[in-house]
């Protein structure tokens, strides 16, 4: 291929995101080199310039469509090159197109179609006539005139007609091929386009699911995601009819205007040349372009907001040292039960009966407070599924008479996706599917995090229209998410699960379960280094994956913090300079200690005398300042409750504490004890305008609200912050 155009690919990335130049540069190689994102951010802040996560995603995004745009020029070049077309004014234009778009409107012209109406009229000599239509030479004589001189048979050309539709024919292509004319009309589409919905005639809407949108108009630049992605839903589910509509006149006037048509003997003919060209090849074409810039307007919406939740779900506080009786509800086949120690170690299953149609009550009873007396259970968690409230009142009913123990609800969301999933059968190959999710249900809440990264994120529950989403889109965003919660709190080595371990920076699938087995086979890991005896462990992956490992241990105290290896040298100066040493780090007195003279320290200062960067500096400070430090632990922890609460309990105007359970963009649902969440409204979030509820609220916070509506037909209930 050819050198067509010069370009800086990373002066182009810095004026798409505001970053500077050399930090892109920097950031670049890296990721050429094989650094993962987590690495790179956390470690490598000199080199980008303190660049977090987001934003180097952003420049892989934003360097990745560089490269194929740019390639893509290139390639049309050489091809056209090979035709013998190329010239200036196209190399111009070329280096000027800003979009993929844009290059493959500026390539129409040139590609090798198969027979199309305007290509078989070319074949039969009919182009000077077509370019005497669009050049309006009036000299040339009256169409009809200049039409007889094509008459062919052997042509097919028998009468006049056949030759001026020939002629229209490839008019109607040329205004068609116009990538300046398609610039324009797209610019209109893109301004003042409608988005139509109508109810198709054929209803198969027999829940009125669609009402809304039976009769619906408006501006693409005005429709919200979450409307785009439920006119789209029920499109696909024949419900609808959907259409996108502009000004045609309009566009008329945008290509009279391009093409400077006049009045004169070839009007009529332009005119039938333009309306098919407009009507039959570009409209329909940027209608397309228009549904799929809303599509990925309201998918990356959509992806956004899951993440965001999804993000705020998995950096749930831990409840260590709690032994957990974990409760899968149902009716006829009973509640699964299972007792897990204080490290998610199973320590006894079960099944209770005491709703219908057994009702066995009282032995479902005498159990429960068994397994709490017996295995001195502190919490009890019950999921949010099928007879869930049901289970609750059992259980309300038993504190109520004296049983000494707190109960919550957890949403069990991906419970059963856990259950019959391959990890799960490694895990706990002899358990029922239904026991497992049990499992799922406690474990949940003892470390939610090294749980929930066992289940597909797209079954958590945290999104809205995920099943209307691009499988691949969201799960790579979703693999982020969970890649930078994993990185962002660390991983203890020694008792992480194989599932935990792959989203470890650096660390493949096949990496973990090496881990795994060797730490089975020849017990737990003692220092960081250890991991290099690990079979397939390299040195690149233990320099990708290293700081991100906890380990608590007097051979390696360094690792019970995110200091990297490579840092540990560094770290001991300023532990020296301070009279401390790297055991310290063990001992909490020493710690509090440490913690008093690092407050003290000058960065600027430390940092040029043991000759590291001022961020490597900052960073390896604070780590010293909190060894072992979760900041999952700066979150809200769950709502415990010793009572169960009805829905024919609520009246407008009481308050209740509640948590967060998802936000979607035109509210949050806050779980405040009830069966089904209550709605706050985006709203009545604020006495303000609030444009995104993202801001108000996240998953698993802790809120007071008040009850603005009851519907107990519907069993809804609306809230408000606004009191």
């Amino acid at each position: 291929m050819g050198d067509y155009f010069s370009y800086n690919i990373y002066k182009l990335a810095s004026e798409k995101t505001g970053l500077k130049e050399k930090n892109i540069k920097n950031t670049v190689e890296l990721l050429d080199d094989g650094n993962t994102v987590p690495f790179i951010a956390r470690y490598r802040k000199e080199v980008t310039g303190s660049l977090d996560e987001k934003e180097i995603r952003d420049i892989e995004e934003v360097v990745d469509y560089l490269r194929k745009l740019w390639g893509r020029k290139e390639e049309i070049a050489e091809i056209v090159d090979e035709q013998e077309k190329l010239n200036e004014k196209l190399l111009g234009k070329l280096f000027s197109a800003e979009t993929l778009q844009e290059v493959e409107d500026i390539y129409r012209p040139y590609i090798v179609k198969k027979k199309t109406k305007a290509a078989r009229a070319i074949e039969k000599g009919l182009k000077p006539l077509a370019e005497i239509f669009i050049s309006q030479d009036t000299s040339a004589g009256r169409p009809k005139e200049i039409a007889k001189n094509y008459l062919n048979s052997k042509k097919d050309l028998h009468k006049v007609e056949d030759v001026l539709n020939g002629a229209e024919d490839i008019v109607a292509s040329f205004i068609s091929n116009d990538a300046d004319l398609r610039k324009k009309i797209r610019k209109h589409f893109f301004s003042s386009a409608l988005i139509r919905s109508k109810l198709k005639k054929s209803k198969n809407d027999t829940d009125d699911k669609y009402q809304d949108y039976y009769e619906f108009s408006e501006s693409i630049n005005r429709i919200p995601p979450h409307r785009i992605l439920a006119v789209n839903r029920g499109e696909n589910e024949d419900v609808l009819k959907v259409k996108i509509e502009v000004n045609d006149k309009k566009s008329a006037r945008i290509i009279d205007r391009h093409f400077d048509i006049k009045e004169s003997y070839y009007r009529t003919h332009i005119d039938n040349a333009k309306d098919y060209a407009y009507k039959r090849l570009i409209a329909p074409s940027l209608e397309r372009e228009v549904r799929n810039y809303l599509n990925e307007k309201a998918e990356q919406r959509a992806i956004d907001n899951f993440s965001i939740n999804l993000k705020s779900l998995l950096m749930q506080p831990p409840l260590p040292q709690k032994v957990v009786l974990g409760i899968d509800p149902a009716f006829r086949t009973g509640c699964k039960t299972v007792v897990v120690s204080e490290n998610g170690r199973v320590l006894n299953t079960g099944t209770i009966y005491p709703h219908p149609p057994q009702n066995d009550t009282k032995s479902a009873a005498e159990y429960i407070k068994n397994q709490i007396k017996t295995y001195n259970v502190d919490l009890v968690v019950i999921g949010n599924g099928t007879a869930s409230r049901e289970t609750e009142l059992f259980i309300a009913n038993l504190i109520n008479d004296g049983l000494e123990v707190e109960y919550t609800i957890v949403n069990e969301a991906g419970a059963s996706v856990y259950s019959a999933s391959e990890i799960a059968r490694k895990e706990f190959p002899d358990l029922d599917v239904s026991i497992r999710g049990a499992i799922s249900i406690a474990r949940r809440v003892q470390d939610p995090l090294a749980e929930l990264v066992k289940i597909d994120p797209r079954s958590l529950g945290v999104g809205m229209y995920q099943h209307d989403i691009s499988d691949n889109k969201l799960s790579k965003a979703l693999n982020e998410v969970v890649v930078d919660a994993v990185n962002h709190v660390g991983v203890e080595i020694n008792t992480a699960s194989a599932a935990l371990l792959s989203y470890v920076s650096g660390i493949s699938t096949n990496n973990a379960e090496k881990i795994v087995e060797h730490r089975t086979k020849n017990g737990i890991f003692k220092k960081r280094k250890d991991l290099l005896s690990v079979y397939g462990f390299g040195p690149k992956t233990f320099e990708q994956s290293a700081g991100f490992i906890r380990i608590e241990s007097e051979k390696d105290p360094f690792a019970v913090t995110p200091i990297h290896p490579e840092s540990y040298a560094a770290a001991e100066k300023i532990l020296n300079k301070l009279d401390f040493s790297k055991q310290d780090l063990l001992d909490k007195k020493r710690i509090r200690i440490l913690r008093e003279k690092l407050n003290e320290l000058d960065i600027t200062d430390i940092a040029a005398k043991i000759d590291i960067g001022i961020p490597t500096a900052k960073d390896i400070v604070k780590s010293l300042q909190q060894p072992g430090r979760d900041p999952r632990n700066d979150m809200p922890g769950p709502v415990f409750r010793k009572d169960v609460l009805k829905l024919e309990d609520i009246k407008e105007g009481m308050i209740f504490t509640g948590k967060v359970r998802n936000i979607v963009d035109f509210g949050a649902f806050i779980d405040i004890g009830l069966k089904n969440d209550g709605l706050l409204h985006i709203s009545e979030m604020s006495e303000m305008y609030v444009n995104d509820p993202f801001e108000i609220v996240y998953i698993g916070q802790t809120i007071k609200v008040q009850v603005l509506s009851v519907d107990r037909h519907r069993s809804r209930i609306s809230l408000s912050l606004k009191f």
